[in-house]
Protein backbone atom coordinates (compact mmCIF):
# COMPACT_ATOMS: atom_id res chain seq x y z
CA UNK A 1 0.00 0.00 0.00
CA UNK A 2 1.46 3.04 -1.11
CA UNK A 3 1.24 6.58 1.18
CA UNK A 4 -0.93 8.76 0.10
CA UNK A 5 0.40 12.71 -0.30
CA UNK A 6 -0.88 15.08 2.01
CA UNK A 7 0.12 18.76 1.62
CA UNK A 8 -0.78 21.88 3.91
CA UNK A 9 -1.66 25.10 2.17
CA UNK A 10 1.69 27.52 2.98
CA UNK A 11 1.45 30.64 4.09
CA UNK A 12 2.08 34.36 3.18
CA UNK A 13 5.25 34.85 3.96
CA UNK A 14 7.06 31.80 3.56
CA UNK A 15 10.15 32.45 1.44
CA UNK A 16 9.20 29.46 -1.23
CA UNK A 17 6.24 31.86 -2.19
CA UNK A 18 8.81 34.50 -3.39
CA UNK A 19 10.91 32.17 -5.44
CA UNK A 20 10.14 31.63 -8.85
CA UNK A 21 9.47 28.02 -9.38
CA UNK A 22 11.65 25.17 -11.61
CA UNK A 23 10.68 23.46 -14.35
CA UNK A 24 8.86 19.85 -13.97
CA UNK A 25 11.80 17.68 -15.43
CA UNK A 26 10.58 13.91 -15.12
CA UNK A 27 6.79 12.96 -16.52
CA UNK A 28 6.20 9.98 -13.73
CA UNK A 29 3.90 8.07 -10.87
CA UNK A 30 5.51 10.34 -8.52
CA UNK A 31 4.12 13.88 -10.66
CA UNK A 32 0.99 12.34 -10.69
CA UNK A 33 0.36 11.70 -7.36
CA UNK A 34 1.77 14.86 -6.69
CA UNK A 35 -0.71 16.57 -8.78
CA UNK A 36 -3.62 14.26 -7.12
CA UNK A 37 -2.87 15.46 -3.56
CA UNK A 38 -2.88 18.73 -5.21
CA UNK A 39 -6.72 18.85 -6.02
CA UNK A 40 -7.47 17.29 -2.23
CA UNK A 41 -5.97 20.26 -0.89
CA UNK A 42 -7.09 22.77 -3.17
CA UNK A 43 -10.89 21.23 -2.54
CA UNK A 44 -10.35 20.59 1.29
CA UNK A 45 -9.43 24.26 1.37
CA UNK A 46 -12.56 25.74 -0.98
CA UNK A 47 -10.09 26.93 -3.40
CA UNK A 48 -10.45 26.82 -7.42
CA UNK A 49 -6.72 26.80 -7.83
CA UNK A 50 -3.25 25.87 -6.78
CA UNK A 51 0.16 26.41 -7.69
CA UNK A 52 2.84 24.09 -6.06
CA UNK A 53 4.43 26.98 -4.30
CA UNK A 54 1.43 27.28 -2.09
CA UNK A 55 2.16 23.61 -0.56
CA UNK A 56 6.16 24.45 -0.05
CA UNK A 57 6.89 22.78 -3.84
CA UNK A 58 8.95 24.89 -5.60
CA UNK A 59 8.05 23.50 -8.98
CA UNK A 60 5.94 24.43 -12.18
CA UNK A 61 2.86 22.87 -11.23
CA UNK A 62 -0.95 24.28 -11.15
CA UNK A 63 -4.32 22.72 -10.65
CA UNK A 64 -7.27 24.37 -11.68
CA UNK A 65 -11.30 24.03 -11.28
CA UNK A 66 -13.45 27.28 -11.82
CA UNK A 67 -16.55 25.70 -10.62
CA UNK A 68 -14.34 24.23 -7.06
CA UNK A 69 -16.80 21.42 -6.92
CA UNK A 70 -14.80 18.30 -6.22
CA UNK A 71 -17.84 16.30 -8.17
CA UNK A 72 -17.73 18.76 -11.26
CA UNK A 73 -14.31 16.95 -12.57
CA UNK A 74 -15.30 19.04 -16.17
CA UNK A 75 -12.95 22.09 -14.52
CA UNK A 76 -10.05 20.49 -13.73
CA UNK A 77 -6.94 21.20 -15.49
CA UNK A 78 -3.54 20.47 -14.33
CA UNK A 79 -0.62 22.52 -15.98
CA UNK A 80 3.06 21.87 -15.83
CA UNK A 81 5.36 24.11 -16.97
CA UNK A 82 2.93 26.73 -18.14
CA UNK A 83 3.83 29.69 -19.65
CA UNK A 84 1.74 32.79 -20.12
CA UNK A 85 1.98 33.64 -24.13
CA UNK A 86 -0.29 36.37 -24.67
CA UNK A 87 -3.10 38.22 -21.97
CA UNK A 88 -5.44 39.82 -24.11
CA UNK A 89 -9.16 41.44 -24.23
CA UNK A 90 -11.00 43.81 -21.82
CA UNK A 91 -9.21 44.35 -18.49
CA UNK A 92 -11.90 43.90 -15.17
CA UNK A 93 -11.56 44.28 -12.03
CA UNK A 94 -12.80 41.32 -9.24
CA UNK A 95 -12.22 40.46 -5.97
CA UNK A 96 -9.52 37.92 -5.77
CA UNK A 97 -8.57 35.39 -2.70
CA UNK A 98 -6.06 33.55 -2.43
CA UNK A 99 -5.61 30.21 0.30
CA UNK A 100 -1.57 31.85 1.31
CA UNK A 101 -3.81 34.62 2.46
CA UNK A 102 -6.65 33.15 4.68
CA UNK A 103 -9.20 35.87 4.89
CA UNK A 104 -8.04 38.76 2.88
CA UNK A 105 -9.50 39.85 -0.24
CA UNK A 106 -8.78 42.02 -2.41
CA UNK A 107 -9.89 43.98 -6.09
CA UNK A 108 -7.43 42.58 -8.69
CA UNK A 109 -7.49 44.24 -12.03
CA UNK A 110 -6.64 41.55 -14.79
CA UNK A 111 -6.85 40.95 -18.44
CA UNK A 112 -10.05 38.75 -19.49
CA UNK A 113 -8.57 36.50 -21.69
CA UNK A 114 -4.61 34.51 -21.42
CA UNK A 115 -2.91 32.12 -23.60
CA UNK A 116 -1.32 29.03 -22.21
CA UNK A 117 1.26 26.86 -23.48
CA UNK A 118 2.38 24.25 -20.89
CA UNK A 119 2.45 20.49 -20.31
CA UNK A 120 0.15 17.63 -18.96
CA UNK A 121 0.77 14.98 -16.41
CA UNK A 122 2.19 12.76 -18.87
CA UNK A 123 4.35 15.43 -21.05
CA UNK A 124 1.74 16.01 -23.80
CA UNK A 125 1.99 19.79 -24.80
CA UNK A 126 -1.24 21.85 -24.32
CA UNK A 127 -1.79 25.38 -25.72
CA UNK A 128 -5.12 26.41 -24.55
CA UNK A 129 -7.42 29.46 -24.27
CA UNK A 130 -9.02 31.21 -21.41
CA UNK A 131 -11.33 34.02 -20.59
CA UNK A 132 -13.44 35.04 -17.59
CA UNK A 133 -13.25 33.32 -14.44
CA UNK A 134 -10.95 30.52 -15.55
CA UNK A 135 -8.47 33.09 -17.09
CA UNK A 136 -8.29 35.00 -13.70
CA UNK A 137 -7.74 31.78 -11.37
CA UNK A 138 -5.02 30.75 -14.12
CA UNK A 139 -3.03 34.08 -14.15
CA UNK A 140 -3.28 34.21 -10.32
CA UNK A 141 -2.35 30.68 -10.15
CA UNK A 142 0.37 31.23 -12.78
CA UNK A 143 1.78 34.46 -10.50
CA UNK A 144 2.31 31.84 -7.80
CA UNK A 145 4.84 30.22 -10.06
CA UNK A 146 6.83 33.61 -10.61
CA UNK A 147 6.97 34.57 -7.15
CA UNK A 148 4.16 36.93 -7.41
CA UNK A 149 1.84 36.88 -4.73
CA UNK A 150 -1.88 38.75 -3.87
CA UNK A 151 -0.37 41.62 -1.77
CA UNK A 152 1.79 42.82 -5.00
CA UNK A 153 -1.27 43.09 -7.04
CA UNK A 154 -3.19 44.98 -3.98
CA UNK A 155 -4.15 48.56 -4.53
CA UNK A 156 -2.72 50.82 -1.81
CA UNK A 157 -5.98 51.00 0.18
CA UNK A 158 -6.28 47.32 0.15
CA UNK A 159 -2.97 46.93 1.58
CA UNK A 160 -4.03 49.58 4.33
CA UNK A 161 -7.22 47.48 4.81
CA UNK A 162 -5.70 44.44 5.29
CA UNK A 163 -2.41 45.50 7.15
CA UNK A 164 -3.30 44.04 10.54
CA UNK A 165 -4.11 40.57 9.10
CA UNK A 166 -0.99 40.88 6.84
CA UNK A 167 1.27 41.84 10.22
CA UNK A 168 -0.71 38.69 11.71
CA UNK A 169 0.37 36.57 9.03
CA UNK A 170 4.48 37.96 9.35
CA UNK A 171 4.22 37.51 13.14
CA UNK A 172 2.72 33.95 13.02
CA UNK A 173 5.27 33.33 10.32
CA UNK A 174 8.19 34.49 12.45
CA UNK A 175 6.93 32.89 16.22
CA UNK A 176 6.46 29.54 14.25
CA UNK A 177 10.25 30.01 12.97
CA UNK A 178 12.41 31.46 15.54
CA UNK A 179 15.25 29.86 16.10
CA UNK A 180 15.39 27.90 19.70
CA UNK A 181 17.16 29.65 22.66
CA UNK A 182 21.21 28.71 23.29
CA UNK A 183 21.87 27.18 25.82
CA UNK A 184 25.14 27.65 27.53
CA UNK A 185 27.20 24.46 28.77
CA UNK A 186 25.37 24.28 32.37
CA UNK A 187 21.90 24.29 30.01
CA UNK A 188 21.72 28.17 30.85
Amino acid sequence: MTEELNYIVTLYPTPVLRKEAAPVETFNEDLAKVVEAMYRRMYDSKGVGLAAPQVGLPQRILVINPTGEPEDKTGELALINPTIVDRFGDESTYEEGCLSFPGIYAEVKRPDKCKVEAMDVNGEKLELEFEGFASRVVQHEYDHLQGILLVDRMSSADKLKHRSALEGLVAEYKAANAPAPKRGMFGR
